[in-house]
């Protein structure tokens, strides 16, 4: 799952932003992308106005590579929302990434090692 907000922007305004990361999620190899509707706090969420935050839930399927795909899609829109550098918040099988006022650089590495991590969790010692 992943949650997204802005306590500068309005309701609108995160909706938009999370259409757009819905759209560029659509285009990497995931079964599907489906936007919970607004009102539901979805498990995990902090206490803030539930019209600030727009959530995503993410169907990876099968593929080896969709986690990468994914993590590297949210990435780049991420890097290309300077102007409102949302806060993001990445939940797979209970261990959440939290990005908020990082740099490139700090970001870069959250996302790496959240990928590691799910990586190697399947696989055999």
């Amino acid at each position: 799952m992943i949650l997204l907000s802005d306590e500068e922007a309005d309701a609108e305004r995160v909706a938009e932003l999370t259409g757009y990361l819905r759209e560029e999620l659509l285009d990497v190899e995931v079964d599907d992308v489906s936007e919970v509707p607004a009102g539901e706090v979805p498990p995990g969420a902090r206490a803030v106005d539930v019209t600030q935050i727009g959530a995503l839930l993410v169907a990876l399927g099968s593929s080896a590579t969709a986690l990468h795909q994914v993590v590297t899609a949210v990435r780049s829109w991420l890097g290309r929302c300077r102007d409102a550098r949302p806060s993001l918040h990445l939940e797979m099988d209970g261990d959440v990434l939290e990005v908020s006022k990082a740099t490139d650089e700090q970001v870069e590495q959250a996302f790496s090692a959240f990928v590691r991590r799910h990586s190697t969790a399947g696989a055999s010692p």
